[in-house]
């Protein structure tokens, strides 16, 4: 825990963002984990995955915008990613997931601000036959993003959202979620939390998880259980099960690059896999939140820099 704290506190260092970014031997560590810079990079990837029957959610990544033009920018490119996936004929096995800071939530009025701008990207979907899920980030954007979403499922009933096991208030969401129709991603959470919102501990952040997904699986909604965690993944089955849910009800979600042999045998096995394929130059603070949510990334990462310097 205090090595992820320590993670996490350093992306918001802009030196060591500078430093990171600008060795070349991180940029190859990084390639596990961000399938490029181009959404082309990104097409080359849904390419990649689908044929095994995984399907794809693409992030652009670039958060905690500063300014309008930079939010515009955001949308437009992901009215671009959506304009691309359409001629591939994936339908809802290729959707997009945003973050409302890069659509300038953090500004002022930045809640209006970011549903302006992300309506046009989910209107988009919709017509493309497909949706979006809207990521969740800090405690503090919590309401604002559920409200968000509320908003936007008036029109779009798809649009997805996301929960974080690790915050306090979440079995109450998920209860408040969990209706026909929605569609809902449940992960454990990887951002820096005070101990007044959230569980500190790993194992009380797993317990959350299990209660969470709980309620999604026995409810009549859509849950996406969004996680890496063997025994995650074998409780989501049991529960599925339990609750006599069929295979395209519900689906497990997992990162580019994170177990991918596991992500193929689970969709060979016909389980439903989305794979979250995250793109862009802006992969700094996305990289940095996956090496504090696992030591194992951490070694990954360290080894790799000693073996190519």
């Amino acid at each position: 825990m205090l090595l992820s704290k320590a993670l996490l506190a350093a992306s918001r260092r802009p030196a060591l963002r500078r430093a990171v970014t600008g060795t070349p031997t991180t940029r190859e560590v990084v390639d596990r984990f961000v399938a490029g810079e181009t959404l082309d990079d990104a097409l080359a990837a849904v390419r990649s995955l689908t044929p095994d029957g995984i399907a794809v959610t693409l992030d652009h990544l670039g958060e905690d915008v500063t300014d309008r033009a930079q939010a515009r920018r955001t949308r437009d490119a992901y009215l671009a990613a959506l304009e691309a996936l359409a001629p591939l004929g994936l339908g809802p096995a290729a959707e997009v997931s945003v973050k409302l800071s890069a659509f300038g939530q953090a500004l002022p009025d930045g809640h209006d601000l970011a549903l302006e701008l992300v309506r046009p990207v989910v209107e988009a979907a919709s017509a493309g036959g497909t949706t979006v899920t809207v990521d969740m980030e800090e405690s503090r954007t919590v309401d604002s993003t559920l409200a968000t979403v509320a908003e936007l499922r008036k029109e779009h009933p798809g649009t997805g959202a996301v929960l974080q096991s690790m915050l306090f208030r979440t079995e109450d969401d998920a209860k408040a979620l969990a209706v026909s129709g929605s569609r809902v991603r449940l992960v454990k959470g990887a951002y820096d939390e005070p101990g007044t919102v959230a569980h500190r501990s790993r194992k009380d952040v797993d317990a959350a998880y299990a209660r969470c997904l709980e309620i999604l699986m026995s409810g009549p909604g859509y849950p996406m259980a969004g996680s890496h965690d063997p025994a995650m993944v074998q409780r989501a089955h049991e529960l599925a099960a339990q609750h006599s849910r069929a295979a395209d009800s519900w689906e497990v979600q997992m990162l580019y690059g994170i177990r991918p042999d596991e992500q193929r045998r689970l969709a060979a096995a016909g389980t439903r896999v989305r794979a979250y394929v995250p793109y862009g130059a802006d992969w700094y603070g996305y990289f940095v939140r996956r090496l504090a949510e696992r030591p194992a990334n951490v070694a990954f990462f360290l080894r790799s820099l000693l073996t190519r310097s």
